[in-house]
């Protein structure tokens, strides 16, 4: 998770979010993909992980970057 975390790549934002915005972050780590939720309370200087998972197929593009239609 810290991995997904530190190296992985933001497919969604959400500003709106409370307390915290918090963004949804795309990462592999041997061979698995992973979605991280994570929010960042800067006043605290920590990073809050909301959930992990790894993200279902049929539910995911091919990419695991966008839900399928």
């Amino acid at each position: 998770i810290r991995h997904v975390v530190e190296s992985g790549e933001i497919i969604r934002e959400y500003a709106d979010d409370t307390p915290f915005p918090s963004r949804l972050i795309l990462g592999e780590r041997e061979n698995r993909h992973l979605h991280v939720v994570a929010a960042d309370d800067i006043e605290a200087d920590e990073t809050i992980i909301i959930t992990a998972y790894e993200p279902d197929p049929d539910i995911w593009d091919s990419d695991f970057r966008r839900k399928k239609e």
